[in-house]
């Protein structure tokens, strides 16, 4: 069986290009798009790793990982247009193992996954 992969974005064409990337490679792949839906997710399922965008409608993902990390260790990449180091630095302390910045190829996404797995 394929290794479960939460995608959270709330951009439906970066969602899909992730989720088709990641079937090609037999991950079995849920797709939230916006912070809530995410973070209900997250907690009720178990996923091999999370792949979170940080700026979503409800919850932004800083806060659901914030969520997340109260009960789960699952490694999170966080995914984002802003790439200022007070950011990468609250994604750090709360708990990111990776911080990808848009625009990303869907590959190189495929490719760290494969590493933190």
């Amino acid at each position: 069986m394929g290794k479960r992969v939460l995608v959270a974005e709330d951009e439906q064409r970066i969602s899909h290009l992730l989720k088709m990337y990641l079937e090609r490679e037999a991950f079995i792949v849920e797709v939230a798009d916006n912070g809530d839906e995410a973070l209900e997710k997250a907690l009720q399922d178990s996923f091999d790793i999370i792949i979170l965008d940080i700026l979503m409608p409800g919850r932004d993902g800083f806060s659901v990982l914030e969520e997340i990390r109260k009960t789960k260790d699952t490694p999170v990449i966080m995914l984002s247009a802003k790439g200022e180091a007070h950011d990468l630095k609250r994604g750090e302390e709360l708990g990111a193992s990776e911080y990808i910045l848009k625009p990303f190829s869907p590959k190189d996404v495929v490719s760290k996954i494969k590493d933190l797995l």
